[in-house]
This record gives structure tokens, C-alpha cells and sequence, in this order.
């Protein structure tokens, strides 16, 4: 198969089906080698490689083999009760791309119990600038990411209400660029990642309609690559994340249909391990949680067997959006 120079190649020698259990023993046996090199050098993100690992095992429907209890006690520990946050580990600074993993996996695990609503909100609310968009944390950072990390945030605990949503929608907007996609502040390129997040934002907030869906979903379509993989941004190389990142915007947008499936499959399906299970950013290299989740979640978009349904904007198994009876704006052609 010709390959762009910007492309990989894939051969007969990949998978070619899905490896489910080979992937569910992945992730279940990560979050028991503790003393692993891996584990110890992921502590800044624990949080969220929890989240990756817990979402993906229930896509799978073996959540039932993780344990729940482990991982709630290591969620609280992870609150930070001086900011209302919560950090990625322990004894490390709350940030907003960590609350919200920590919500998630509240949520996916039905422990919402556990969550100290009002001081989250409370942190929250606070990093809300005067020009609508956000903060991660304390140190002033601001990227439409950590937009899209407050409402969804805020969604799940059902407190939309708590900032100024008008504000926060017009800044996400400065963030657009004349090829409708969006970067990480005004001006920024268009990438991706941003575009996933800042659909997300719009779609909770009911504000979709803002987007111009057919250029946009070409942009995201230009993406694939004769491999049927999909990069983030022109002239870079294909990436399994971005199954996520560009098929969810293009569910959101209600053009899924416009990327070529088949293709995407046979790029998905060529990044797995098939000695350890887990997937790659591209064939060839070293498996991680990040990548096994979005490949996982890239395939239930596409409405691969034996994979739960994803919510295309939350990343999380579609029953538990319908147990907090949580809906989510699509955009219709």
C-alpha cells in the first residue's frame, strides 16, 4: 500500500480484529503493578490515567474486575479541601483537568456521594476569568481545554447555573479560525484536540448551532490519511488518539458518515498489541491507557461488537449519561 510521507504504513501482519480480552487484562493487570517504573512515572496524572483505565474496562464491560473501593478512597484522597479541586495524586495542586477526571470516575463508579459539591463548584467558579474563559489552576494558565473541563464539570454535577455561561461561550468562540476549527485561545492554530473540546463546550451549553458544520467537518475529514489513520492538525503523522478527538467532533457535528470507516477500522485495529494487549499511537510503538481508551472509544463510535456505546462528548459509557439523565446537543444536516 502507498503510504503519504506523512503516513505509516500498514501491512498483513497487523491485527486485524479486536483483541477485547487481551485489552481488558491490560488494563486490569496496569493497576496492579504498582511498583512498576511506568506507574511510578505517570504520578502527575494519575488521576486521569484512572479514568482512561476505568472508562476503557467498561467499555469493555469488565469494570466489575476493578477495584471500585481502591480507586473511590484514592479519589478523595486526591480533593484538595483549601482549593475545592482535585489534584492528579496525592499531596500534588489541584487543577481542573483532574476534577474533572475525578468527577468522571465518580460518576462512571455511581459514587457521587463521594463528591463535596459545593466546595468543586466553589473552585470552579474561581478560575473563571472576566473575559469568559478559564484557568487550570492557580498559576493562571488559560486554554479552551480547561472551558470545556468547567462545564463538563459542572454539568455532571448538575451546576451549569454556578458561572457565566454567556461570558464563557463568547470567548470559546474568539477561539474559531476562518477554517472553522478552533486552537487553545484566540488566534491560536486550529487543532483537533481544541476542536474536540470546544464542540464539547458548545454542545452542553446548547450553542452548536454557532458552527459551520460542513466546513468544519471537512477540516476534520482532510484529517484521515491514505492509512486511514488520523492526525491532529495537516502535515503530522496519524495518531489512534485522534479516532477520538476528530470522530467525536464529527458525531457532534452529525457527520460521522463522512470520514471512511472501513479505513479508519483497519487503523484502529493495526495499533493494538497483540502480546500485551492495549493500544498504540501508531503501529509498532509502545502501548499506554491514553491510547487503549481513545482507540476503544474511537471503535464503539463506530459501532464496533462487543464495545458499549460512547457518549461523544463526555467520553464516557452512554448508560451512565442516562442514569444521571444527562443529554447532549448533536448537530443535525
Amino acid at each position: 500500500m502507498a503510504s503519504h510521507p506523512k503516513d505509516v504504513v500498514i501491512t498483513d501482519e497487523h491485527p486485524k480484529t479486536l483483541l477485547l480480552q487481551k485489552h481488558a487484562d491490560y488494563i486490569i493487570g496496569y493497576s496492579k503493578k504498582k511498583e512498576d517504573y511506568e506507574y511510578t512515572m505517570t504520578e502527575h496524572f494519575r488521576m486521569s490515567g484512572i479514568y482512561w483505565g476505568i472508562s476503557a474496562v467498561d467499555l469493555l464491560d469488565q469494570l466489575g474486575k476493578m477495584d471500585s473501593t481502591e480507586i473511590v478512597t484514592f479519589v478523595k484522597k486526591c480533593h484538595d479541601p483549601t482549593t475545592g479541586g482535585f489534584a492528579p495524586s496525592i499531596g500534588h495542586d489541584a487543577h481542573l483537568l483532574y476534577t474533572l477526571s475525578a468527577i468522571q470516575i465518580l460518576s462512571i463508579l455511581d459514587a457521587m456521594e463521594e463528591v463535596d459539591v459545593e466546595a468543586v463548584v466553589e473552585f470552579i467558579v474561581g478560575l473563571q476569568n472576566e473575559d469568559g474563559s478559564f484557568c487550570g489552576d492557580m498559576w493562571g494558565e488559560v486554554d479552551t481545554r480547561f472551558s470545556f473541563c468547567a462545564v463538563a464539570s459542572l454539568a455532571l454535577l448538575r451546576r451549569l447555573d454556578a458561572v457565566n455561561i454567556d461570558k464563557a461561550i463568547e470567548f470559546v468562540m474568539k477561539c474559531q479560525n476562518v477554517d472553522g476549527g478552533f486552537g487553545t485561545r484566540p488566534g491560536s492554530e486550529s487543532h483537533a484536540g481544541q476542536i474536540y473540546c470546544c464542540l464539547g463546550f458548545l454542545s452542553i451549553t446548547g450553542q452548536l448551532h454557532r458552527v459551520n458544520g460542513d466546513l468544519l467537518g471537512w477540516w476534520l475529514c482532510e484529517r484521515q490519511l491514505p492509512s486511514g489513520g488520523l492526525n491532529g492538525r495537516p502535515e503530522k503523522l496519524p495518531d489512534v488518539c485522534y479516532s477520538w478527538w476528530v470522530l467525536a467532533s464529527l458525531t457532534m457535528l452529525g457527520r460521522l458518515h463522512w470520514i471512511n470507516a472501513n479505513k479508519m477500522r483497519v487503523f484502529i485495529m493495526a495499533t493494538q498489541d497483540p502480546e500485551t494487549g492495549g493500544f498504540t499511537d501508531r503501529p509498532g510503538d509502545m502501548v499506554d491507557l491514553y491510547h487503549t481508551l481513545f482507540g476503544l472509544a474511537g471503535l464503539s463510535l463506530l459501532g464496533e461488537s462487543g464495545l458499549k456505546q460512547i457518549n461523544p462528548v463526555f467520553c464516557m459509557p452512554q448508560y451512565v449519561l442516562d442514569r444521571l439523565s444527562l443529554s447532549v446537543q448533536i448537530m443535525s444536516i
